[in-house]
């Protein structure tokens, strides 16, 4: 159970990456690493605020269009820094979970995976989602394809990737949109946006995401 007026499911759309490399003359590439590094520290921050669930945003289906040079790093560096901090999973003392289309995923990249998922999967009381060549119209599309008929709320709901419904979506960066998103999960989350830079994010804008989320009255439709 989530603590008192903590949201038990924090999404978080990690934008700003580029930009925030943009604005030190470095690379983009080097944002994304920072980006990546700084995925952990608030996973922990999300944790010992007590978040149950948080989701990011990490690779949407659409980002396959950005440069290939830029894909290639995103599809290889996770893979490196995995073999290199390998005998550092054993630390890791909260569940991660990926969900997104897997198809499209180098072999190495999948293992890289499925091993971090068969090595957490037992952990209890926080879980970590990572959303990679995620988009929620082909999540949709899936699920209206596998869902009990006929189909009602609660099938559809129960094919989806995801599941539990979103208390609190962030978005860093300053962009007010939501970019195929969690679309059904997200339906009646409470929205919070930052300008700033995902590397830039720590526990105390986190926090400041909640206690703005404390002030808010969620009526679910109704008074």
């Amino acid at each position: 159970m989530a603590k008192p007026g903590i949201p038990k499911h924090v999404a978080i759309i990690l934008d700003g990456n580029g930009r925030w490399a943009k604005r030190r003359r470095q690379t983009r590439s080097f944002g994304h690493y920072q980006g990546g590094r700084n995925l952990f520290q608030v996973a922990k921050a999300a944790r010992d605020l007590g978040i149950k669930i948080l989701t990011v945003y990490a690779f949407s289906t659409e980002n396959w269009k950005r440069p290939k040079e830029e894909i290639d790093y995103l599809m290889t560096k996770p893979v490196e820094l995995f073999h290199e901090h390998k005998d550092r999973l054993d630390e890791l003392d909260y569940k991660v979970r990926f969900i997104g289309r897997r198809d499209r995923f180098s072999t190495d990249m999948l293992n890289v995976i499925e091993t971090i998922e068969n090595t957490s999967r037992d952990q209890e009381g926080f879980e970590l989602v990572i959303a990679a060549d995620y988009g929620a119209y082909d999540e949709l599309i899936k699920a209206v394809h596998q869902a009990d008929t006929p189909i009602t709320e609660e099938t559809l709901q129960d094919a989806l990737m995801l599941k539990e419904p979103v208390d609190l979506l962030i978005r860093t960066s300053g962009e007010q949109r939501i970019s195929n998103f969690l679309l059904w999960q997200a339906a009646y989350a409470e929205f919070y946006f930052t300008r700033v830079h995902w590397p830039a994010f720590r526990k105390r804008h986190l926090a400041k995401a909640i206690k703005n989320y404390q002030r808010r009255h969620r009526r679910f439709g109704g008074l």
